[in-house]
């Protein structure tokens, strides 16, 4: 097909390279960031092609009633807000972009961790209030612990590459074989929970990694260690998690994705009283929290959409 045959609906509001990019290249764009799932799926049969981040799910419903979608592009990492076999089985080409925010997601996680070990938050609040104290603040070094990646694609490559400078051993395990590199050594999951002092999630959210990271699998790794969480919320349950920070066996936590996060990550679902976990984390000062954003700077912006208007390109 040619790009100027091609009518692409945009659903969510991106960098504006995107649409400026994608009309140069002579197709035609149309945005509607308000209108429901409903009312979106009443005119889809019109469009070739879909950009997306997060707003509302791309599901069995919404595929059929998108007779002549070419692609849905996803200006983000994952793809689990579209039901991605029936969008195959339908000859619809899925675009994701994590390419785009990998280094903002390693950064973020070695922020994190940083933080995590020299009690930044904790010490930073403790000053403001007046409270200088050192002993009570003392921190831990990075040099010679083991890091465990549970999932090596390239959220987890950006963060071993960035962390291995810290004179640490880097493991990494992944359902994919022969993904380990120079920067990280690939290991059976008994493995890498016999050996590490922190772990950190790069995963999916998908069926098998749903509520993965549970008090038995916890309890699988033979030390106490760090929790870093930039994956997908859902693939912890955060009871169990509160759990091993109160008996010590998680020494402290960065969470940046939340299990009670809306699918759209724009909000929390929390409408009325906290979860007593979720009351716990915000009180504890060996957790730090962030509003999912690990990927969400200004340079990551830029750079998924401008990997969206590539694969967008070469695909036709």
């Amino acid at each position: 097909m040619h790009p100027n045959s091609i009518k692409i609906l945009h659903i969510d509001s991106n960098h504006p390279l995107l649409l400026e990019q994608l009309q140069q290249a002579g197709f035609t764009n149309h945005e509607d960031y308000k209108s429901t799932k409903e009312e979106i799926e009443a005119k889809i049969q019109d469009y070739t092609g879909i950009v997306i981040r997060s707003r509302f799910k791309i599901d069995k419903t919404f595929i059929d009633k998108a007779t002549n979608l070419k692609f849905i592009a996803r200006v983000g990492a994952g793809l689990e807000s579209i039901d991605c076999d029936y969008a195959t089985s339908k000859n619809i080409h899925l675009i994701a972009a994590p390419e785009g925010n990998r280094n903002a997601v390693g950064e973020h996680t070695l922020g994190m961790l940083l933080s995590l070990f020299n009690k930044l938050n904790r010490a930073d609040k403790l000053v403001r209030e007046g409270n200088w104290i050192r002993e009570g603040n003392r921190g831990y070094e990075l040099e010679g612990k083991t890091v465990g990646i549970i999932g090596y694609g390239n959220m987890g490559k950006s963060f071993a590459k960035k962390i291995k400078g810290f004179d640490v051993t880097v493991l990494c395990y992944d359902i994919q074989e022969n993904v380990g590199d120079e920067n990280a050594q690939q290991v059976s999951l008994q493995e890498l929970q016999q050996k590490a002092d922190v772990i950190s999630l790069h995963i999916p959210w998908t069926p098998e990694t749903d509520k993965m990271v549970e008090t038995k699998f916890i309890n699988s790794f033979a030390k106490p260690f760090w929790l870093l969480n930039t994956s997908r919320g859902k693939n912890v349950i955060t009871a169990d998690i509160v759990d091993a920070l109160k008996s010590g066996k998680i020494l402290g936590a960065g969470l940046d994705v939340l299990e009670y996060e809306k699918l759209s990550f724009e909000n929390l679902f929390l409408d009325s009283e906290k979860p007593a976990a979720f009351q716990y984390l915000l009180d504890s000062e060996n957790v730090i929290l962030t509003p999912h954003i690990a990927g969400w700077t200004f340079e990551s912006h830029e750079k998924l959409a401008q990997t969206i208007v590539d694969k967008i390109k070469a695909y036709f």
